[in-house]
This record gives structure tokens, sequence and C-alpha cells, in this order.
């Protein structure tokens, strides 16, 4: 169930961002949402940086997935998208972070083929293959630098490569081991965001897609990918 505690407001800031894929607002507010969870711990490792545990999105908390996207983000998101993410039930792509026990913020991706123009871009080889999409990223602004986002992103990494240096095939989701690279789109006005995934995973920028946002402005993206093959 929701609790909603201490709401600041001060100026709004992107973070990253796609529409039918991933629009990443820094918004001022801090609605901290509070519920039982089953967790994977990560320690802090700097003095900046807070502990955080990971919880499933489920049917009983998805509802706080929303919440957190109606904060951080200007759109709403249909209910097919919660439904496909509670159908998923797969904690490694599609996870939330607590700390203390209140969710501060979610990440939610999907293993989807690459697109025709993407294959020779991923992999000089590859003639086929999948890629980890980024969906939404959210950190709710009072816990903005302080690890958690990239600590989320850093999960879903480490996913994929604890995947393909398994020798079984048990609770691996279909494509996983033909994944390429991880993508996203960013708004090509979001300097924070593209600086944020080429200084700390890496990710190189590539084409410009004109007029991919139909209610931003402006309504151009980059599209941001990292080689995992």
């Amino acid at each position: 169930r929701t609790q909603n505690s201490k709401l600041k407001t001060h100026k709004v800031s992107i973070i990253t961002n796609t529409c039918t894929s991933t629009l990443h607002l820094l918004i001022d507010k801090s609605i901290l949402l509070k519920t039982n969870k089953q967790s994977i711990k990560m320690p802090s490792t700097t003095k900046n940086e807070i502990e955080i545990d990971f919880g499933m999105i489920t049917q009983d908390n998805v509802e706080q997935l929303r919440m957190i996207n109606k904060t951080c983000l200007p759109i709403a998101y249909a209910d097919s998208f919660y439904k496909d993410v509670v159908k998923n039930r797969n904690d490694n792509l599609n996870k939330f972070a607590y700390h203390n026990g209140f969710v501060v913020g979610a990440i939610c991706t999907r293993i989807e083929p690459l697109p025709n123009d993407d294959k020779d871009k991923a992999s000089s080889t590859s003639t086929g293959g999948n890629r980890i999409y980024i969906l939404t990223l959210g950190v709710l602004a009072a816990y903005r630098d302080r690890g958690i986002g990239q600590k989320l992103v850093q999960s879903v990494i480490d996913y994929y490569k604890e995947s393909v240096s398994s020798s079984s095939n048990e609770d691996i989701p279909p494509g996983m081991k033909n994944v390429k690279e991880i993508t996203l789109h960013v708004q090509i006005s979001n300097n924070d965001a593209i600086k944020f995934y080429k200084e700390k995973f890496g990710f190189e920028q590539g084409e410009k897609v004109e007029n991919y946002y139909k209610r931003i402005d402006p309504p151009h993206c980059y599209v941001l990918r990292k080689s995992l093959s």
C-alpha cells in the first residue's frame, strides 16, 4: 500500500528518456513508497552512496511502479505496460530499489529483437540477435546522486553476464544468450543522461532520430547503445 511523505517541489530536470521506450525525468519531488519485499541487498561502495535492496515487481505492488512513473515521468503509461511487467515476473529485468524499506527507484527493461538497421552496428559478425532495451529508469529526487540509478542499470548488465556464462538454461529468459547490446533512446537536450550512460557504462552515442517524441520539445532523440557481445 502506498504511503506518501514529504513532497518537495523545486525544479524539474531530465535524466534520460523514452516515450514508447525510455523517458526518464528527475523531478524534485519525494514520494516514499513502502511495501513488503523479497530483496537482494546492494551495499554502498562510496561515501555518497547508500545501501539499497532490490525487490520484485508483482501484481500486489505494481501500483507503486505506476506511482514512481507518474512522479518521475511526464507520460502516462498504458495499463498494458504494467500488465506486461507483471506478466514477465523477472526481477532481474524489472525491479524496485528500496532504501530502509521504502521504494526510492525502479528500472524496467525487456529483451527484444535487434531492429534490422541495428544488426550490423551491434556486431560485425552478427546476422541477427537481440538487445536489452531500457524502458524506464527513475529515482526519486531526494535519493539522486547516491548511486541508485547506477546500481539499477549495472544489475541488469550483471544479469546478462551471469546468464551467458551459465551452463544451465534454467530461469534464463528466452533470447538472453543471443543478446548483443543494451540500448535506450535519450532526448537530444538531455545532456545529463547522455553523460551518465557514457561515463558510467561506456555507452556510445548513435544516430539521431528526428521527431521521435510527439509531446516533448525538442522531439528528437539519440540512440545510446553498449555492445555486450
